[in-house]
């Protein structure tokens, strides 16, 4: 355990961004990499499997339910020095993690083939996309419990040995990855279906190195099998916190859905340019994430230790990196777009979709830079319905716009970038306010950290709720 309540705040962050951003990072190569060898086998693939990858943010959503509660909860019982709370709640989140893991294995075999037709351009679209998510279901549905792992080891201030397992995982999908998607030494060539496979089973052996550490490494959270007995009350602590910002991943699905929806009129080659673009431009925005991802449990801990000052000094110093970072790749993605998409089709109609999506989207880097602080910040103070709400904003101020200006005569794909990055905007300019009208509620008058009393209440709400 790593006492984040003590302390350089900006050590803190560039001690723990890098590897969470390397977690993250590998993971997307990882996709990146499933798209570099579908890409040989045509537009249709191309697109299925993007298209299919976007379920992943509806699967996300529920993962979030876990990860957020599951890092806010424990941060806060670690402010506190509160051990035997901490580890309730991790052995509660793991319970809820096998039951939404066989969920959405259930689920998502079932109904994969109705979620393509919805949004896919055409047959050979609906075909791959649900290929290759059957096969892929696997591997989202055991990431509920490698989420849980990861977010009870980063709460507690630690995150390299998370960040070390996803990089062998990841090692191990690129590995298998053109051996099963085009049959290289092998010469059974599985396609779409390999490209999934290969997914599930690297992160099958991610997952098990992770138990492993659990059971022979970690010591601050364990395993404790007493505690898997279902208690209500904390797993509805973990669901108080988790719901809202699993409901913003599912408002990122909605918006994506939307995208897709309005891009079908325009081909295959539109919805592969389009996955390309949105798929690196994840990558790039990967720096950025990772460091307001570290800012959530040095805000967590300091609620939890009643250290006000310190929780606003983390989210100023946060900004101020984090903008830093998204102007220098809004500059590149301006001026070099092909040195971020080389290498990823060769179709040229896909490529030039490609780069007038990352030009025109990467106006809202900044924005978008602000929207990942404040949603850290809030996940750290242990209330996410703003992130909620201000989620559910962008896709309104974006959705209706843009299903009604497709069917309007004229109708240019570039309009969605256009109207995204007016949504993303209004989004930040929003979470900003709701951050500093939650600080003023919360923060206001909290006493130092070292005169702040033992707290007994319910860790669900930090000591900050009661104005002292």
């Amino acid at each position: 355990m790593k006492d984040l309540t003590n302390g350089s705040i900006v050590r803190h962050i560039l001690t723990m961004s890098p590897p969470i951003m390397v977690g993250m990072v590998t993971i997307m190569i990882c996709q990146l990499v499933d798209l570099y060898f579908v890409s040989s086998l045509g537009d249709a693939a191309v697109a299925g499997v993007a298209a299919a990858g976007n379920a992943g943010f509806l699967v996300n959503a529920f993962m979030q339910v876990l990860g957020v509660g599951t890092v806010a909860l424990i941060a806060h019982a670690v402010g506190r020095k509160d051990r035997p709370d901490a580890n309730l709640i991790f052995n509660q989140a793991i319970l809820l993690s096998v039951l939404f893991g066989l969920l959405t294995l259930v689920a998502g075999i079932a109904l994969s083939r109705a979620y393509m037709r919805s949004i896919a351009a055409d047959q050979a679209t609906i075909e791959a996309g649900t290929t290759y998510l059957i096969w892929f279901m696997p591997a989202l549905a055991l990431q509920f419990a490698t989420q849980v792992m990861g977010s009870a080891l980063r709460a507690t201030g630690i995150v390299r040995p998370t960040m070390l397992v996803q990089a062998f995982a990841v090692a191990v999908n690129i590995a298998l990855a053109p051996v099963l998607i085009s049959g290289w030494g092998t010469g059974h060539a599985l396609g779409v279906a390999g490209a999934g496979l290969a997914s599930s089973i690297a992160v099958v052996i991610g997952a098990v190195i992770l138990l492993v550490y659990f059971r022979k490494v970690e010591r601050y959270v364990a395993f404790n099998p007493a505690q898997w007995r279902p208690q209500s009350r904390h797993l509805k602590r973990i669901l108080n916190v988790g719901l809202p910002a699993g409901g913003e991943f599912a408002m990122m699905f909605i918006f994506m859905a939307v995208v897709y929806y309005v891009l079908r009129d325009f081909g295959a080659a539109a919805q592969a340019g389009f996955g390309i673009g949105q798929r690196v431009l994840g990558l790039i925005h990967m720096p950025a994430l990772a460091v307001a991802l570290a800012a959530g449990p040095i805000a967590g801990q300091n609620v939890g230790a009643a250290n006000g000052a310190r929780v606003r000094e983390t989210f100023v110093k946060t900004v101020l990196i984090v903008t830093i970072v998204m102007i220098g790749f809004m500059i590149l993605a301006q001026l070099k777009p092909e040195l971020l998409l080389a290498g990823f089709s060769n179709d040229r109609e896909t490529m030039e979709i490609a780069y007038l999506f990352l030009r025109i989207i990467s106006f809202n880097m900044v924005a978008q830079g602000l929207i990942f602080t404040c949603s850290s910040m809030f996940q750290g103070l242990g209330n996410t319905k703003p992130v909620l709400l201000s989620s559910a904003t962008r896709v309104f101020t974006y959705s209706l716009p843009a299903i009604w200006l497709s069917t309007r005569p004229g109708f240019r794909m570039e309009y969605v970038w256009y109207l995204s990055v007016a949504a993303t905007t209004f989004q930040a300019a929003l979470s900003v306010w709701l951050l500093r009208r939650e600080f003023r509620k919360r923060l206001a008058t909290v006493r130092p950290a070292a005169a702040a009393a033992p707290v007994e209440a319910d860790p669900v709400t930090p000591p900050a709720r009661a104005p002292a």
